[in-house]
């Protein structure tokens, strides 16, 4: 019996911690998200305002999102 009981722990402790990496995991990729938008939103509407042809600043914009998501998805993860 007592062994039925630890088992039970042992896989609900499992669990949770499978929730909290899902949930820490799933937050850092709305994050990186989040970030590449913004800076690509900021590169279209430069573009925008100086009338550029070429889409210069969006395109400077997008991997400028993605090195600084990439950034601070890295700084996330090996702090913990």
């Amino acid at each position: 019996m007592k062994k039925s009981k630890e088992n039970h722990k042992s896989s609900f402790e499992k669990r949770k911690q499978q929730t909290t990496s899902l949930a820490k995991y799933s937050g850092l990729a709305f994050q990186m998200i989040a970030i590449i938008l913004l800076v690509l939103f900021g590169g279209f509407q430069l573009d925008k305002y100086l009338e550029n042809e070429f889409p210069l600043f969006t395109i400077i914009g997008a991997f400028g999102g993605v090195v600084l998501s990439l950034y601070f998805a890295l700084k996330d993860l090996l702090k913990k």
